[in-house]
């Protein structure tokens, strides 16, 4: 498209989340009219650490924010997948891109808030929960529960895996639990056994249980968390101490340890869900991006990459199409075939016995889909 088409185009950004926020960001650089509707009173990011790969910083430095991102984060070497008793399995490096060889590690909150800190004030709106949106071919209105009605050129659906624009749109399917629990807490270093002496990521192995410890050693603190199979699909389900303990039996008495000594008021608790791949991801004046398109499982590690790299090709696309409807096909058409993938590998998380020990004679959807 055209400079000046580009700037006459009035996008809406469903969803302050780090798709929703990392589209504002490149879709503003193209000189887009941009404003990004959350339905929060105020952005909250709970949870623990992520790993930021190489290619994602490079879109930071690309769109001028890498400092801001590098500032609150730790520069990773490589990965380590050990057993539950601490016998190395797998020790990587993290694969390099370009200019920028390090992934990054930071925590969820830090990352949203410099995503956030680097948009134009005024450019998110916060208490804009999406009721319903309309698309007439030649634009899209947006319909909110305060009431406000907003029309657009583009709406860019970044509203995560309950996604209202998917349901109106896309897709009716409902999100695909995995048959896993998450439990994510950050906990100072010096109440980590002596395990975290660096700053790269580690994942312990045992029988239905994963542990994490990635370390946030810029905040002094490390990012401890259990990944567990269990039957339960609540959303956030009512866990114990006890609950969490049992998962880690047989491990490293340290991560038990760790596991015995956590604050249950500060451990974030949800059930494991992802999405099936959806077929479409766009019409001619709306499209999703990052979660809404394509939620994986986190076992790569990829979501919050996978969202950041759909906002740098959603404005790579639209600059190079001669129209929106073309720049929404070619931006499905470059990132679908790798996100469909990402799902799939997120999937292969369990052996089929392990499965069997947890789910007899069931299995949940997803891990039903590894055979």
């Amino acid at each position: 498209m055209q400079p000046s088409e580009l700037k006459n185009l009035k996008i809406a950004v469903v969803g302050a989340g780090y798709g929703g926020a990392a589209a504002a960001k490149a879709l503003s650089l193209l000189g887009a009219d941009v404003t990004v509707y959350e339905q929060a009173n105020r952005i909250r990011e709970v949870g623990a650490g992520i790993g930021l790969r190489p290619a994602t910083m490079n879109r930071f430095r690309e769109w001028g924010v890498f400092d801001a991102i590098a500032r609150v984060s730790s520069p990773s070497e490589y990965f380590e997948i050990l057993s539950a008793t601490g016998e190395p399995m797998l020790k990587e490096t993290w694969p390099a891109a370009g200019a920028q060889v390090h992934t990054h590690l930071i925590h969820r909150g830090d990352f949203i808030e410099a995503l956030l800190g680097v948009l134009p004030e005024g450019m998110v709106r916060l208490g804009h929960r999406l009721e319903s949106v309309l698309d007439d071919g030649d634009g899209a209105t947006l319909t909110f529960a305060n009431g406000e009605t907003v029309g657009a050129d583009l709406v860019v659906g970044a509203d995560g895996i309950r996604s209202v624009v998917r349901r109106e749109l896309f897709s009716d399917k409902e999100p695909v639990f995995s048959g896993e629990h998450a439990y994510r807490a950050v906990i100072s270093v010096d109440d980590a056994h002596g395990m975290v002496t660096d700053d790269n990521l580690r994942m312990y192995i045992g029988r239905g249980t994963k542990v994490y410890l990635l370390p946030l050693r810029h905040r002094g603190q490390v990012s401890f968390d259990i990944t567990a199979l269990c039957p339960d699909g609540t959303w956030t389900p009512q866990v114990t101490k006890d609950d969490l303990v049992a998962t880690v039996e047989g491990f490293d008495e340290r991560l038990v340890n760790i596991t015995r000594n956590l604050d249950m008021d500060t451990v974030n608790i949800r059930a494991v869900y992802d999405i099936d791949p959806v077929g479409t991801w766009h019409s001619d004046s709306v499209v999703l991006v990052g979660d809404a398109a394509h939620s994986m499982l986190h076992h790569q590690g990829q979501g919050a990459n996978s969202a950041i790299e759909d906002a740098g090709a959603l404005a790579d696309a639209l600059r190079q199409a001669d129209s929106l409807k073309e720049g929404l096909a070619l931006f499905q058409a470059t990132r679908k075939p790798e996100t469909d993938k990402l799902q799939a590998i997120s999937r292969q998380g369990w052996t089929e016995d392990e499965i069997d020990d947890v789910f007899p004679g069931q299995k949940p959807a997803a891990a039903a889909t590894q055979e």
